[in-house]
């Protein structure tokens, strides 16, 4: 069963890049690429968003002295939030 899981999640992961190069930005979503999109990127997206809060709030007592507090946020929790919720609906944009 662990071994489904894995070719499942390995197969239907590598397609997405080269998916993306097929699109251009001013092109229309297919239904496909947008059913993919709400299924599993956007869920990574919430989950990555989630996991890089926690890490910035861990790594405050570093990035703080260090001033590196803005970018330290940007990375952890700015970037992934608008992977998950700022693009377009089946729009991959790397």
């Amino acid at each position: 069963m662990i071994f489904v899981v894995v070719a499942v999640l390995v197969c239907t992961t590598t397609g997405f890049p080269a998916f993306a190069q097929d699109q251009k930005l001013d092109e229309e979503a297919t239904a496909e690429a947008m059913i993919a999109d709400f299924v599993l990127l956007r869920p990574l997206g919430i989950g990555a968003t989630a996991v890089g809060t926690v890490f910035f709030i861990a790594s405050l007592p570093f990035s703080a002295p260090s001033g590196s507090v803005g970018v330290a946020f940007r990375k952890l929790v700015v970037e992934p939030a608008a992977f998950a919720f700022a693009r377009p609906l089946g729009k991959v944009i790397y």
